[in-house]
């Protein structure tokens, strides 16, 4: 995992994911809505996502989960955590940020806020995936 949580390195590690999934698996775009960088920085993946965000009724169509991208946001954490890395502060505290404006404009649920991991044989999210009970409860505690 990097250790530079500068904004640079965020829009770096964007470009770096939307070129694997535009030029690898020859998507049009990123797959997710959003990344969320080791730095705590927020940036737009798949186009339009934050100004529909925004508007709170309809979503662009995401590439993240097989059977599920026209039922959910698709939003990726930089780094890997499949070796018991935790992610930093900065990071976490914008994700649970982002889940609940997220939850707060589309009338999600806390408790529907799920990983890769739930819909298919994947290691994705790594050791997030145990956290996904504290995910639910900040968010839901973040959102009154």
């Amino acid at each position: 995992n990097t250790s530079d949580v500068s904004r640079a390195q965020a829009h770096s590690h964007a470009h770096w994911v939307q070129d694997l999934h535009m030029d690898k698996n020859g998507w049009t775009d990123t797959g997710y809505h959003f990344l969320v960088s080791r730095g705590g920085w927020i940036t737009e993946g798949r186009h339009q996502s934050l100004s529909t965000l925004r508007g709170g009724r309809d979503f662009v169509m995401g590439a993240h989960t097989s059977g599920q991208n026209g039922a959910g946001i698709g939003i990726a954490n930089e780094g890997a955590y499949h070796d018991g890395a935790q992610p930093p502060r900065a990071q976490w505290e914008v994700l649970v940020a982002l889940c609940a404006y997220t939850c707060g404009q589309y009338g999600i649920a806390p408790s529907r806020i799920y990983g890769h991991k739930d819909f298919g044989d994947t290691l994705c999210p790594g050791v997030l995936h145990d956290k996904l009970p504290q995910l639910r409860s900040e968010v839901a505690a973040s959102m009154g």
